[in-house]
């Protein structure tokens, strides 16, 4: 190698190197924040509307969950019955409870109720035989409803959860992770009813048998109902939530709340009296202060602008017959902006709308932060369609997402990230999959240093032969003029036979 092609190697490499660490500082993100903790053994705290879990500690490790189950109970519920339907408290329902459960309103066989008080009962003082006249009201028996409830399960995309009854009481496979409880959570808080019933102080329940008077039956979620500026449990954001207790289940609490348009759910397991209070407002308050949500619709315009077809799956498109879904957001650390976040294709669903012609998913370091349909406006819609986001959400945008995650701390990333069938996530943020942006650019210009270093081997050679050409030519022209010509020839043929020879 001469001087030339050494001195072509060593500039190419310190260019290389100087991209790489210009590229690296270009693109570098923020970290997603995780200083904070629970005294709880497990919990998480999960953006509503994208769906993205912010914090979790111990968040796909399974505990019991006592009477936040009821939470799922009352979502069903909702979804199966009229709030004007009468309830009777049949025997099973009253006897199929452990035996020091209790009876908060002195309930017998034979009671009835309107299904509006059954899910004040259930929701404010947690009433174990509320859930179960419920139960057998909607679905026939109880066994039924926890079918059901099993099957919504699956629905919401929660894998790490199984119930046996729909009270919550102690049963060897009614478990929940925290990051399962706060998908379910999610679902529910988004149901206008649910949320109302779980954020009310106080309820006046009709007459019963042991109750002629009615009685008022007062919520107990301590971070819903403290007016209290300077108690430890005052906590504005807090909204509507439920308790929980077990002495295997220890205390369990989830917490909805709201602040400036942003919705988040906090999920405690495995808590202590008081402190898991505590835990709950100090998960709520995290997610509120560290973390904004952006607008997909309003931010994403790849796909959806200029003037050449875009091709998606193999299939054509024209950027002005695409529109993004409305009302999806990402959810990012206070430090980041929406052009931090990697785009990708993601597997569709089954059931996913008739005019979706991809699902864009949104990735920030690793965890999924939320995702929004692709739409074709020229297909037709059906006409019952109101929104062409398909059949309603759980308010999460986050039905398609799986389920296990790496631990790493007291963060933990969100589950797998499927994207395009790559289970790695690789990911291209112009959005057709692929590299990101930094593996990326990198391999193009060492694909363009690559060729440099090709094309400058190969200009070398033949300027060198050229060089060498005319040095050889010279010298005949000399030794020609000196009338030595043959002595030359005779030279050059033995230095070819040399080279032969070797």
């Amino acid at each position: 190698m001469n001087r030339n092609i050494k001195k072509f190697v060593c500039s190419a490499l310190a260019f290389c190197q100087i991209v790489s660490m210009t590229l690296m500082t270009a693109y570098a993100r923020p970290d997603w924040p995780s200083d904070t903790g629970i005294q709880a053994e497990a919990g998480a705290v999960m953006d509503v509307d994208s769906g993205a879990l912010i914090f979790g500690q111990n968040s796909h490790v399974e505990y019991p969950p006592a009477s936040i189950t009821k939470i799922l109970t009352a979502l069903l519920v909702l979804e199966h019955a009229d709030l004007n339907d009468t309830v009777t408290f049949s025997e099973t329902a009253m006897n199929s409870v452990e035996a020091d459960s209790g009876n908060k309103l002195s309930l017998v066989a034979g009671d009835t109720m309107s299904v509006e008080d059954c899910l004040y009962s259930l929701l404010l003082v947690s009433v174990n035989q509320s859930a179960n006249a419920l139960a057998e009201h909607v679905a026939g028996s109880i066994p039924a409803f926890v079918d059901m409830m099993n099957q919504k399960l699956v629905e919401l995309g929660c894998s790490e959860s199984h119930f046996e009854n729909p009270s919550g009481l102690n049963g060897d496979t009614q478990n929940v992770s925290a990051y399962d409880m706060a998908k379910i959570a999610c679902a529910a808080y988004s149901n206008d009813t649910l949320r109302e019933i779980s954020s009310t102080v106080s309820h006046k329940i009709a007459a019963t048998t042991n109750n002629p008077d009615g009685i008022t039956v007062r919520n107990e979620h301590r971070l819903v109902i403290t007016e209290d500026t300077s108690s430890e449990y005052y906590c504005p954001e807090a909204v509507a939530g439920k308790t929980g207790y077990l002495l295997k289940a220890g205390n369990t609490l989830v917490t909805y709340g709201e602040k400036d348009g942003r919705r988040l759910v906090s999920v405690i397991l495995k808590g202590s009296p008081r402190q898991y209070f505590v835990d709950g407002k100090e998960l709520l308050q995290f997610g509120f202060s560290r973390f904004y949500n952006v607008d997909i619709a309003e931010n994403e315009t790849r796909y959806v602008t200029g003037e050449d077809p875009v091709e998606i799956n193999g299939t054509s498109y024209a950027p002005s017959d695409l529109y993004v879904e409305t009302g999806r957001v990402i959810t990012l650390p206070n430090s980041a902006s929406f052009a931090d976040a990697e785009l990708s294709l993601a597997e569709m669903p089954e059931n996913h709308p008739v005019n979706a012609v991809a699902l864009l998913q949104y990735i920030y370091n690793e965890r999924k932060i939320g995702q929004a349909y692709l739409y074709d406006r020229t297909i037709p819609v059906p006409e019952e369609t109101e929104n062409p986001g398909g059949e309603e959400s759980d308010g999460s945008g986050m039905e398609e997402m799986t389920t296990a995650a790496p631990e790493n701390g007291s963060l933990e990333a969100e589950p797998d990230v499927p994207v395009s069938g790559d289970p790695e996530g690789a990911k291209e943020p112009g959005g057709s999959g692929g590299l990101p942006i930094l593996p990326m650019a990198a391999v193009l210009v060492l694909i363009l240093l690559a060729a440099g270093a090709g094309f400058w081997i190969r200009e070398s050679r033949r300027k060198e032969a050229e060089a060498q050409a005319l040095r050889r030519e010279r010298r005949r022209q000399r030794l020609m003029e000196e009338g030595a010509e043959a002595e030359f020839e005779r030279l050059l043929e033995e230095k070819r036979n040399r080279k032969k020879g070797n």
